[in-house]
């Protein structure tokens, strides 16, 4: 009760205090930051995914600047020699404005990275998204098979079904490519599972469908128990250390990822950054209320 009572104090509390937190997640406010942290993390043997912070614009202007920002990250990443991809969320791109102007700016940024044989990932948001962005993953899945991918979320009750509805588009040459998570919005009971087990139950089915079907999964997950089920596929599956890869969020568990590439197995974590740090950094909350003591101890015991 008392984390619950924090996490919802949150939102309102001074920026600089929630800051103090937020910065073991998130890798800063620019993209020299990110790419400090990337070359951190790469010298460490694990990829990275890379992610402008910001979502639900209000105005189509902002799509622009966001499309444009990405354009210039991916320069700066490519002349960096990064090993890593690119996230996006469409909703910084008008998807709730505009889903053509959305679909041209998110095809320019997916052109941007496939010339320079490289991949971009299309996040999964809230459900009101969900089947925008499933036909938008489509149409970037025509002109780019080898270059985009997509985040499905366990605990929707449509995902088995999304991912059997997707199998006409894969191919062994040009396989379905996904992040798997638990998923963090907060959604009505009627279309997403809440317990977890549960959840975690049907984490470990998509998964299983995905090998059985030669998908290649980003295993995106910091659950000891999921990341043990995992191990049982991939060996029930004989699954080539080519065909998929664990994932994880910066700063989160870092352990169980040592453990995991301990293991010899692929690990790309997710590095966010930029100005619009506060949203994230209190979804991550809601998420995860027990961060809460984290924060009260960095507050109050580290100033």
């Amino acid at each position: 009760m008392f984390n619950t009572i924090i996490t919802w104090m949150i939102p309102f509390m001074p920026k600089k205090l929630v800051w103090v937190f937020s910065k073991k997640y998130i890798a800063g406010e620019t993209i020299d930051d990110a790419i400090k942290i990337s070359r951190e993390l790469n010298a460490g043997g694990i990829k990275v995914t890379i992610d402008l912070l910001g979502e639900f614009i209000t105005n189509l202007q902002q799509a622009a600047e966001n499309k444009d920002a990405y354009l210039a990250i991916i320069d700066r990443v490519q002349k960096e020699n990064i090993d890593g991809n690119y996230s996006l969320k469409p909703t910084s791109f008008g998807l709730l404005l505009d889903k053509e102007i959305c679909f041209k700016h998110i095809r320019e940024i997916v052109a941007k990275a496939a010339s320079f044989g490289n991949f971009v990932r299309v996040d999964m948001e809230d459900s009101p998204c969900t089947d925008l962005e499933l036909e938008l993953f489509r149409k970037l899945k025509k002109d780019f098979p080898n270059n985009v991918g997509l985040v499905v979320q366990a605990y929707l009750k449509r995902t088995i079904q999304d991912l059997k509805d997707l199998k006409d588009i894969h191919s062994s040459q040009t396989p379905l490519n996904f992040r798997l998570c638990k998923g963090i919005y907060v959604e009505p009971e009627a279309i997403a599972y809440k317990k977890y087990l549960e959840i975690n139950e049907h984490f470990l089915a998509d998964l299983e469908y995905m090998f059985a079907n030669g998908y290649y999964p980003g295993i995106a997950t910091h659950d000891k128990p999921l990341v043990e089920g995992a191990y049982e596929l991939l060996e029930k599956y004989k699954v080539s250390k080519s065909m998929y890869e664990f994932q994880m969020l910066y700063g989160v568990t870092p352990e169980l990822r040592k453990s995991i590439l301990a293991k010899g197995h692929s690990m790309r974590v997710y590095v966010p950054f930029g100005k619009e740090w506060f949203g994230y950094s209190t979804r991550r909350l809601k998420e995860n209320p027990r961060m809460a003591s984290t924060i009260i101890k960095a507050i109050f015991v580290r100033g």
